[in-house]
């Protein structure tokens, strides 16, 4: 009941203090799956200039990104690592034309289950990404967690840092309701918090929404 109450007033406070998010940033479900896979070890703004240029280039589609796969590398380099996310992409890519034929419409018929583990055999795309490209992509109701939620959970002493994947995301998804406009506005929350006050050094406890969470 104590982690219940807690993840229900961490919601409920950030939510008071930053409101709606309007995540994620992105016009289609497949800009969201490529800025997924390209956000990894950068910041939005590199991904942004990023999907910028393949946009300018007309090949924001699976298809005509597959067929022009040699560009791949020059419009993606903003994003950093570009020759590891060239490839991560490319697979992802493969993946999603051939199976689904680059159409979320296909996609709507599969289980949540078997998405999950197909994405997670793509090279280079490990839990987060794979939930991220779930939740936001493809509206399933799953609970992504990155590094702000395991260290602004672990601060507040509600789990471990180093919890595995599966087991912080059960703990959220148990004592949530399965609904993907709250696990969407949730995600973007705590990523707010872990941006501006739960840093990674200095923290700034002081004026943290949640300084009074354990009172």
């Amino acid at each position: 009941m104590k982690t219940y109450n807690l993840i229900q007033r961490i919601y409920k406070l950030l939510y008071t203090t930053f409101g709606p998010q309007h995540w994620w940033p992105g016009d289609t479900p497949f800009e969201i799956m490529v800025g997924a896979i390209l956000t990894q070890n950068t910041n939005w703004r590199n991904v942004i200039t990023a999907m910028n240029n393949i946009k300018k280039a007309g090949l924001l589609d699976p298809k005509k990104l597959l067929k022009h796969r040699r560009s791949i590398p020059r419009l993606i380099r903003p994003s950093g690592f570009y020759r590891l996310k060239t490839k991560r992409l490319f697979a992802f890519l493969r993946y999603y034309v051939n199976n689904y034929n680059g159409n979320t419409k296909n996609v709507k018929s599969q289980t949540t289950e078997i998405l999950r583990t197909e994405l997670l055999a793509i090279p280079g795309i490990g839990h987060e990404t794979a939930d991220s490209i779930l939740l936001y992509a493809f509206v399933r109701p799953v609970f992504v967690i990155d590094i702000y939620t395991r260290r602004i959970f672990s601060r507040h002493n509600i789990f471990d840092y180093g919890l595995s994947y599966d087991a912080a995301r059960t703990i959220f998804e148990n004592h949530l309701p399965k609904r993907v406009q709250l696990y969407n506005e949730y995600h973007a929350l705590l990523v707010k918090l872990g941006k501006e006050y739960c840093k990674k050094n200095e923290p700034l406890c002081t004026t943290c929404p949640l300084r009074n969470l354990n009172v």
